[in-house]
């Protein structure tokens, strides 16, 4: 398959869909980040050491723009999934970015431990307890993570359309084009596609960070 392009992907989730929350598989448990971890970390979104060597400063320009001065909140909201040897397999926070809007952050499994169902029980995790007030939850994806973007939907998660958030520009036509490519047909013709709330709009108008 040829490579797929990092195109900007905004998906928001205005209720959960409860029939999707699943457990985790017998043989690993769920804990905080542990503050010794965080090279892990800021490694676990690469699937190749040299790839997470090479965005290692974006990573820290992330963490200290994002999570500065409230690491202890961030140690205390960022889940890892982890073996019976005790070692991370999987990662996901939810954070309030910009301090108003719920957003997912840096979901991700191991490529080695995909297909377990650890993914959705993570997330299921993280969403299972969240309070009316605490929708709509916001993420950003990019067309190569269409298997999240399947798991996504099965949550609640709807597409947003609009031609930019914040900094960034929504690239979901030319991102459509390639879900369909690699998407299972009945799974793609699920996605829904919604327009974002005027504040969710409105408020990133005004931004000059990336912290979603």
């Amino acid at each position: 398959m040829e490579e797929i392009p990092d195109l900007n992907i905004f998906m928001m989730c205005p209720s959960i869909n409860r029939e999707a929350l699943t457990d985790l598989p017998e043989g690993f448990h769920v804990r905080n980040l542990r503050k010794e971890e965080l090279d892990i970390w800021m490694a676990m979104p690469f699937d190749d050491p040299e790839t997470a060597k090479e965005y290692k400063p974006f990573m820290e320009d992330f963490f200290h723009t994002t999570y500065g001065g409230q690491d202890e909140l961030f140690f205390e909201k960022t889940l890892v999934v982890c073996d019976k040897y005790g070692e991370p397999v999987a990662t996901c926070l939810l954070w309030k970015a910009y301090g108003r809007f719920s957003t997912i952050h840096w979901f991700k499994v191991l490529p080695s431990y995909e297909g377990k169902g650890i993914g959705r029980a993570l997330l299921s995790i993280i969403m299972k307890d969240l309070k009316q007030e605490d929708y709509p939850v916001y993420l950003h994806t990019q067309p190569g993570s269409y298997r999240a973007i399947k798991l996504y939907s099965d949550f609640g998660f709807d597409l947003l359309s609009g031609d930019r958030f914040g900094s960034r520009k929504n690239e979901l036509e030319e991102s459509l084009a390639i879900l369909e490519k690699c998407m299972p047909k009945q799974e793609f013709y699920k996605l829904k596609i919604t327009e974002a709330p005027e504040d969710f709009k409105e408020a990133l108008e005004s931004v000059t960070t990336v912290q979603f």
